[in-house]
């Protein structure tokens, strides 16, 4: 049975099993890389997180039974609803699946929600045998794309830390140091520096004379604060706080109830008396002048990035530490995912990992150069300075209250009525 159909029939049972196979494969990469990191109770989150997923997705297809329309709608509402949650996690969103193809430069007019959108007409024109679909889905796997040419160059350092080493809070500022001097001496055309998320706990007093006139982005790990700053001529001139944690990693929902569990597994995964901390949280973010620097699991979150174009941010600056993912495809799908707030914004992306994924991302979602990961390195970063607005930054999530009056009409309609 083609998976157009599939999607578009069927209520809870099949929303709820379509979702189990969904979720189960898109998020392997967490008992693989949790297990690596913390031994098989590592495992055990997998379980409910998928479970929960597929439920959604049964919740929606149950309310939806033959009325497509209001399925295409429900669906990317609950897309948008992941966003806002106590338990935020926009994971697995559909108009990802184009972020390969030429036709992801519509997301600059509205964002991957559109994408969604596209995704899910597609597949409902296909289900009901329109194929001229087929013809405009390959029109954007081949449409042509215009040149870039960046006129900036970044030096971006991947320090290929154990995370759990930084767990334990021991220093990384000397190693920092060390790499950022032997790429300086290799790349000495690089006016910009960036250092991953959490990369040090203080700034080295050598690094004045390392970098001279440069400037330096640096993720900073200031106790229970997790910051990007921003470095020039001697002192920290810009910071920005994270605002959107990793649930179950940096805060911990509906503690009170909970707390008995998370003991458990602190215990489990660090030893006997080990408690979860929550993080502090910043309440919006801060551009970091021309810098638009924001924090690992903020990039799955367009209005963040939006936000900081909208202050003026010229090029995008990602920190991120995903070497909790370990060997898993876990940190390729996070970048993937990534790559679309470029093209959203109309801005360069220059995203540093602790131990990849380091690369520097155009305007148009390509990736320029990239860092092999897993390995201690530096990469020349090729960028460009950009103003103005895209559709997407000024108008925001559109396509949402086009998706609530698709559910509305839809579900007005009579079960199985033809649109067109």
């Amino acid at each position: 049975m083609p998976l157009a159909f599939f999607l578009f029939q069927g209520g809870f049972r099949v929303g709820f099993l379509a979702g189990l196979g969904f979720w189960a494969l898109h998020l392997i990469w967490l008992p693989q890389s949790f297990t690596l990191n913390f031994g098989p109770w590592g495992a055990v989150p997998f379980i409910p997180l998928i479970l929960a997923k597929a439920a959604l997705w049964g919740l929606v297809f149950g309310l939806t039974v033959q009325r497509p329309l209001a399925r295409v709608g429900g669906w990317l509402l609950l897309d948008y609803w992941t966003t806002l949650t106590e338990v935020k996690f926009p994971w697995g969103f559909l108009g990802y699946s184009m972020i390969d193809a030429p036709g992801r430069v519509l997301a600059a007019l509205g964002g991957v929600f559109l994408l969604t959108l596209i995704v899910l007409l597609m597949a409902w024109a296909i289900a009901r045998r329109q194929y001229w679909a087929l013809a405009a889905w390959a029109f954007f796997w081949v449409m042509p794309l215009p040149a870039q040419q960046p006129d900036h160059q970044a030096l971006l350092v991947q320090g290929n830390v154990d995370p759990l080493r930084k767990r334990m809070g021991l220093p990384d500022d000397e190693l920092y140091l060390r790499l950022t001097q032997q790429g300086l001496a290799e790349y000495p055309e690089a006016r910009l520096v960036v250092w991953p998320e959490t990369a040090v706990y203080q700034f080295p007093q050598e690094l004045e004379a390392v970098l001279g006139s440069r400037e330096l982005v640096a993720g900073f790990n200031d106790g229970p604060a997790n910051e990007m700053r921003l470095w020039r001529e001697g002192e920290v001139v810009a910071t920005h706080l994270k605002t959107r944690l990793t649930p179950f990693g940096e805060v911990y929902p509906w503690r009170r109830a909970l707390d008995g569990v998370y003991n458990f597994f602190a215990e489990a995964f660090f030893g006997p008396g080990s408690r979860f901390g929550d993080r502090e949280v910043g309440q919006r973010p801060v551009a970091l002048e021309r810098y638009g620097a924001y924090i690992c699991y903020e990039s799955v979150f367009p209005a963040v990035t939006r936000d900081l174009v909208g202050q003026g941010a010229r090029v995008l600056v990602l920190g991120t530490n995903d070497a909790w993912f370990g060997p898993s495809f876990g940190a390729e799908q996070h970048f993937q995912m990534g790559r679309m707030r470029a093209v959203e914004t109309g801005r360069w992306l220059l995203r540093v990992g602790n131990d990849g994924v380091t690369a520097s991302v155009d305007p148009w979602g390509r990736v320029v150069n990239r860092l092999q990961q897993h390995v201690e390195g530096v990469l020349l970063a090729p960028y460009a300075l950009r103003e103005g607005q895209t559709l997407y930054v000024r108008l925001g999530d559109w396509v949402i209250a086009l998706a609530a009056a698709l559910l509305a009409v839809g579900l007005r309609m009579r079960p199985g009525m033809r649109i067109i």
